[in-house]
């Protein structure tokens, strides 16, 4: 064996160890590129039943907001008519009463003085 052919079966080894260092992490990454396929398809698969659920679920949260939008109108209509009959019978007789006060009071004082 020559020089040159030892010097060629060094290289040629060194080349082989070269590939497996090389191809171990590659066939790895194959692998973790084959378990990443799997997990999205699995995922996927999963992931359906879950969006179908979240939009009735929202479907149904919209009903009872349109509900509660329907109750705040009524109560606040039923606000304003009972502020509309506070006014009303302020008006009607407050009014009449502050006068019978004032009347009284004045009454009194004459009375009073009277005495």
């Amino acid at each position: 064996m020559t020089g040159g052919e030892i010097a060629g079966l060094v290289l040629a080894s060194a080349v082989a160890l070269l590939v497996l260092f090389i191809g171990v992490p590659l066939v790895k990454l194959g692998r973790l590129i084959d378990e990443t396929s799997n997990t999205v398809k699995t995922f996927n698969k999963e992931f359906e039943p879950i969006l179908a659920e979240t939009k009735q679920t929202l479907a149904e949260a919209n009903k009872q907001l349109k509900r509660i939008d329907q109750i705040t109108e009524d109560v606040e209509q039923v606000t304003e008519n009972i502020n509309s009959l506070v006014a009303i019978f302020t008006a009607s007789v407050g009014a009449p009463l502050t006068k019978l006060v004032g009347v009284l009071q004045g009454t009194f004082k004459a009375l009073g003085k009277r005495r």
